[in-house]
Parts: C-alpha cells; structure tokens; sequence
C-alpha cells in the first residue's frame, strides 16, 4: 500500500504590528512581490538579514525619542 500523501494547508496567522512593519520594509526593498508569491521563507538569509536590521534600527529610534521625552517631561 502506498502512503497517502499530505497535503500542504497554509496557516492564517493573526498579523501583528511587527508584521505589517516588516512586511512595508520589504515592500520598501522590492521584495513584496516576492513575499506574496513564496511566502517569508522564499527569501534569501541576507533579504531577511536586510529586513531584521532594519527594523532594529527603526526600533532603536523609536526608543531613545521616547526615552529623551520622558526625560524632558521630567
């Protein structure tokens, strides 16, 4: 008897905000299409290495301007 084969179903995922940001960094860097097409996992280590620092950068950002309000508000 032959095993049956299994078939791939995608999962829906609840998006989150880093999800969306990460998704507009890689739409800012051409790879959208890509994305759409085959998913997270189609693109290459150093595409991902790109989207990852980049997002860490804006995090940074978005942390020390917060921090330096509160400094002034207090």
């Amino acid at each position: 008897m032959k095993a049956a084969k299994k078939r791939k179903t995608a999962k829906v995922k609840k998006e989150k905000p880093e999800d969306r940001l990460k998704y507009e960094i890689a739409c800012q860097l051409g790879l959208g299409e890509k994305v759409r097409t085959e998913g997270w996992g189609g693109l290459t280590a150093a595409e991902t290495g790109r989207i990852g620092g980049i997002i860490t950068t804006r995090k940074r950002l978005q942390n020390s301007k917060g921090a330096h309000s509160n400094k002034m508000e207090g």
